[in-house]
């Protein structure tokens, strides 16, 4: 996915770094990086189950405390 620009006979430095630009956004290169940088991976078994036994621990407490008028 790599690609090179020279630059052209009588061609001015702005019109070289926008057919850059043009190159770099078809490519995709710059789209799949950013996905890669943002990219937020799986939970591991053991976190899930603890943060579904902290969910359930709060459930249980926001519970009693409504039974108790607390809430």
């Amino acid at each position: 996915m790599t690609f090179e620009i020279r630059k052209q006979e009588r061609e001015n430095s702005q019109m070289l770094i926008r057919r850059f630009t043009k190159r770099l956004r078809e490519s995709g290169i710059l789209k799949a990086a950013k996905k890669a940088a943002f990219r937020v991976g799986k939970k591991s078994k053991q976190i899930q189950r603890r943060t579904a036994l902290r969910r359930l621990e709060k459930r249980a407490e926001y519970e009693k405390a409504k039974k108790l008028g607390e809430i």
